[in-house]
């Protein structure tokens, strides 16, 4: 009986750690494309006022 209360507790850990890993990929994508659209709109703006110095 312990060992079928263990083995079922693993079993939700273990999903439940995939479950949440599965979540964070999309997290760090999101994450990530919104980095390189900030870096890409903050370098184009500082990039124009190195260049021309006026802007």
């Amino acid at each position: 009986m312990v060992a079928l209360i263990v083995l079922l507790l693993l079993l939700a850990i273990f999903g439940g750690l995939g479950f949440v890993a599965h979540v964070l990929w999309f997290v760090l994508i999101a994450a990530l494309i919104l980095w390189v659209i900030g870096f890409f709109v903050g370098g184009v703006e500082s990039g124009r006022r190195r260049w021309y110095g006026r802007w």
